[in-house]
């Protein structure tokens, strides 16, 4: 069975139930959001996302409370998922987020600069059923405003140092930086 994607109508309640969820075992999970879920909540420079991208503690008891709001709310059993953990930096840069999820949820989310340096460095292209990373990059570019090329790269290896900029981001962001010139 299709599932529909991830509006901020219907992620707004899956993440307010885990909030309940884990507020009724007297818990507080420490949700940090990453992709997606970021531009569709904090941005709202999308209109949905298939998934939300997180690391959550505590890890098992997240996984098991995000399976009981996957089965209320007819979501997929990875609705809430780990997947993003092996391309984060060891230098990572967020804030707190205050979403309204209830306290059963501690909120925190990356920094636009962060988000870019993550963003750039998948620089997946399009394909059938999904987007790419290009205009989720071109929406961080218009919103940071970078006076040049040069000041990405440096942010970018603040984020990952001894990684270069591959040809197909640092061809994006050429792109967009040209496009801003008055």
């Amino acid at each position: 069975m299709p599932y529909e994607a991830l509006t901020k109508v219907r992620l707004t309640r899956a993440l307010r139930r885990l909030g309940e969820l884990a507020h009724a075992q007297q818990l507080v999970l420490e949700v940090s959001l990453y992709g997606g879920a970021v531009f569709l909540l904090v941005f709202g420079s999308r209109d949905a996302t298939k998934d939300v991208d997180a690391v959550v503690h505590p890890a098992e008891t997240a996984r098991q409370l995000a399976a009981v709001v996957a089965r209320e709310q007819g979501l997929p059993a990875d609705w809430l998922n780990s997947h993003v953990q092996p391309f984060l930096s060891p230098v990572e840069e967020k804030r707190g987020w205050d979403g309204d999820f209830g306290p059963g949820l501690k909120l925190a989310v990356p920094t636009a600069a962060y988000l870019l340096a993550l963003k750039l460095r998948a620089c997946r292209p399009p394909l059938p059923g999904y987007a790419g990373d290009e205009e989720d990059i071109r929406f961080l570019l218009r919103r940071i405003r970078p006076k040049s090329v040069q000041a990405v790269i440096r942010s970018f290896e603040k984020f990952f140092p001894g990684d270069t900029l591959g040809e197909r981001a640092r061809a994006v962001v050429k792109a967009v930086l040209q496009e801003s010139k008055p």
